[in-house]
């Protein structure tokens, strides 16, 4: 009878020790924070799993976030994050709020963390995680005190950036793997696409879209239907209209929605024009309509104009299943995937 640690079960769990001791939990697989998405029941029913569960804070004030961290902590005793977006007005009290409740890890979303912030959610005693769409900022983001990256590539639901998974990863998994734990997202569907991120240096992954239609998702009938139903093809990236409207693109599926965006772009950018509104000020209602656009979708399930926000990997989505089947079903592919290539 073989020994567990020659098996692709112990080659997996040798592979993710890093990340899943950085993150307290059984493997190494975090749920990405997805608005409306992301909250109590799913959060606390991936860490319960074996996975790490985040929140997503999006718009949230920090009564409401108060709130949802206190329910998800009613639901688990496991460690889960809680997601912050870096340009949110009222960040400093959504860090607060988070240390009041002991949160271990915070990860920042959306840009440089602004002046303050790294200290203030160090000083909890919280770890911080960083998104780095860039080598570059990884470093800056490094040597500012960060305790662990996200890399995620353009395949990805949600805001994206113009790079793809497999590029970043191999421009920077060989510079930083060894500095911090690095987290890859973006496209990742299946088990066998995990064993090669952990195999090129990878503390863990994330994946996002691959957990909307779990059983525990309160995301709606019809929006989790519009998963099953869509190929990788059917989640595009939204267009920027204006250049000196600095849109970050949004991948989604195919719908009326699309082009509601892009009148909501043009009314912005008249205002900038006729000085009604600052570019910061911009920016934050083209969030502010994501935003409202997605909870349509998620919560109301109008997936014809609200915003139906997927990853291309929405094509592997093909039925509603408990959390912890699809957990299972993940690690078990990529144990197999490397007791295949040890073979």
């Amino acid at each position: 009878m073989n020994d567990r640690s020659t098996t692709g079960e112990g080659r997996l769990a040798r592979r993710m020790h890093r990340g899943a001791q950085f993150l307290g939990s059984e493997v190494a697989i975090m749920a990405g924070a997805m608005s409306w998405v992301s909250e109590r029941n799913l959060v606390s029913a991936m860490s319960n799993a074996g996975g790490f569960g985040v929140i997503a804070c999006g718009a949230m004030t920090p009564e409401l976030l108060d709130a949802e961290i206190a329910a998800t902590k009613a639901l688990t005793g496991k460690p889960f994050g809680v997601n912050l977006i870096t340009m949110h007005p009222a960040l400093s009290d959504l860090i607060a709020v988070c240390t009041g409740h002991g949160v271990g890890h915070v990860v920042l979303a959306g840009g440089l963390p602004p002046k303050g912030s790294v200290e203030a959610i160090k000083a909890s005693g919280a770890k911080l995680i960083c998104f780095a769409p860039t080598l570059a900022l990884a470093k800056k983001l490094i040597r500012s005190g960060v305790d662990a990256l996200v890399i995620e590539g353009m395949e990805a639901g949600g805001h994206i950036g113009p790079v793809s998974t497999s590029v970043l990863a191999q421009e920077m998994l060989p510079e930083l793997a060894d500095q911090v734990p690095v987290f890859v997202a973006g496209g990742i569907g299946r088990g066998e696409a995990i064993a090669g991120y952990l195999d090129m240096g990878a503390a863990g992954v994330q994946l996002g879209t691959r957990f909307v239609c779990a059983t525990e998702s309160v995301a709606h009938p019809k929006f989790k239907q519009a998963f099953i139903r869509a190929s990788a093809r059917d989640a595009v990236a939204s267009v920027q209209l204006d250049a000196r409207l600095p849109v970050i693109p949004v991948r989604a599926l195919k719908n009326a929605g699309g082009e509601l965006f892009t009148a909501k772009q043009r009314e912005v950018a008249q205002s900038l024009d006729e000085g009604g509104v600052a570019m910061a000020e911009a920016q934050l209602q083209i969030e502010h309509y994501w935003a409202g656009a997605l909870r349509r979708a998620v919560i109301d399930g109008d997936v014809e104009h609200g915003s139906v926000m997927a990853g291309q990997s929405v094509g592997m989505v093909d039925k509603e299943e408990p959390i912890a089947a699809i957990l299972a079903a993940l690690v078990r592919e990529a144990a197999a995937a490397l007791e295949k290539r040890a073979a």
